[in-house]
């Protein structure tokens, strides 16, 4: 964990902040601002926010368990505000959050979608599925042209982890 930074549960207050370190990353579909309230009061017991010495997040990820898979995180978004970057925090936030859903729900799975070439996110996921010794299976999820015309998306690469063992 990067020295002055604290995991905790995201708080209504927190929503404004995600979505402005999501929109400054820069990589991220930039959802509405309303989407990261609600993310924020109706899947904070699925997401993770890391605080700096101030209390304000530096970084978050939101996730949500499959319904058709209750034992499975689905992770929908990492971001880690410019100045905490390179320091770890979002394998810090990865890992607390896992753990924590994991003594909750007894997960065993993960999933996420990253777009090629999204080299961070790659590098992010791979080296969780190492870190905890699991596999790591990969496989189109959506392919470009499901998405709406004029929307120019890149595909989306499930990343399927598991099973897990914490």
């Amino acid at each position: 964990m990067p020295e002055g930074v604290r995991l905790d549960s995201p708080r209504v207050a927190d929503g404004a902040t995600l979505w402005r370190i999501a929109r400054d990353s820069r990589t991220l579909d930039l959802n509405s601002p309303y989407s990261y309230l609600l993310w924020c009061r109706d899947f904070a017991g699925t997401s993770v926010v890391g605080r700096g010495p101030d209390g304000e997040p530096v970084g978050f990820i939101t996730g949500y368990i499959r319904p058709e898979r209750p034992r499975t995180l689905v992770v929908w978004q990492v971001a880690v505000d410019d100045s905490h970057r390179g320091r770890g925090l979002a394998a810090a936030l990865l890992d607390g959050l896992t753990a924590r859903v994991s003594a909750d729900r007894g997960l065993i799975g993960l999933e996420t979608t990253v777009t090629p070439g999204n080299v961070p996110s790659e590098r992010l996921f791979t080296s969780f599925a190492k870190r905890h010794s699991v596999p790591l299976e990969r496989e189109v999820l959506f392919p470009a042209g499901v998405f709406p015309e004029g929307d120019h998306h890149d595909p989306e690469v499930l990343y399927r982890i598991g099973p897990l063992d914490f």
